[in-house]
């Protein structure tokens, strides 16, 4: 069987690719900085491991032999958490980090998720310069996870063939599974409509599969239209 490695796989995002990867019929390694703090991820087809996703050396030991790699980590959970341990160049360490742990191990295609706050409004200046429909107070991890994103496209033509999913709108956790998502631009898709785990996880698996995209940043999103229940 086939694998995937997803970072982040305690988190909302890592456990809809989880899931999303097992219905394909892929096996998963889910990576996670504490293993005993998610032992219920442990399932057929699911292997959890202890990770670093800033460290080189770590993730080239746990992505051997996979199709594909995910990173859907974050070390921020909220605005409650403060940011007095947040390190701004979290974000640039693990695309530096994927980037040569995945080449090492072999690993040719690398999906990250980004965040709606730097994709473009309707002015054309990222949604994290607009205090009205960005909280200012979360500034700072929208920063770097921006930081993340230009070190990717710093990288050029390099091994790993990375492509980062920017949910178009908020991310909606019961919203269902379509299969009818779309990809945008650099711009919030218009009316901003939202996305659910399940359909992003879609996104991402699709991507790895049959990549279309290629060393760059997309939105993407479900059409309000298109927005009915499917399995």
């Amino acid at each position: 069987m086939d694998g995937i490695v997803v970072f982040g796989a305690g988190g909302r995002a890592g456990r809809a690719v989880t899931a999303e990867a097992l219905r394909r019929g892929y096996g998963v390694t889910a990576v996670v900085r504490d293993p005993e703090r998610y032992a219920e991820l442990a399932a057929e087809g699911v292997s959890v491991v202890r990770g670093d996703v800033t460290d080189a050396g770590s993730v080239r030991e746990v992505a051997g032999g996979a199709v594909g790699a995910v990173h859907a980590v974050s070390p921020f959970s909220g605005p409650e958490q403060g940011f007095a341990s947040l390190d701004p160049d979290f974000f640039v360490k693990a695309a530096d980090a994927l980037l040569a742990g995945l080449a090492s191990a072999g690993v040719r295609r690398l999906i990250a998720v980004g965040l709606f706050a730097d994709l473009l409004g309707a002015n054309g200046r990222p949604v994290m310069d607009d205090p009205a429909a960005f909280p200012p107070e979360i500034r700072p991890f929208a920063l770097a996870h921006t930081a993340g994103l230009r070190r990717l496209r710093e990288a050029g033509e390099g091994a790993v063939d990375w492509l980062m999913l920017t949910p178009g709108g908020g991310l909606e956790p019961d919203a269902p599974r379509t299969g009818r998502h779309r990809f945008g631009g650099e711009r919030v898709p218009e009316g901003a409509p939202g996305l659910s785990y399940a359909e992003l996880a879609v996104a991402v698996l699709d991507e790895i599969g049959t990549p279309s995209r290629h060393r760059t940043r997309v939105s993407v999103f479900v059409p309000r239209e298109a927005r009915v229940r499917r399995t």
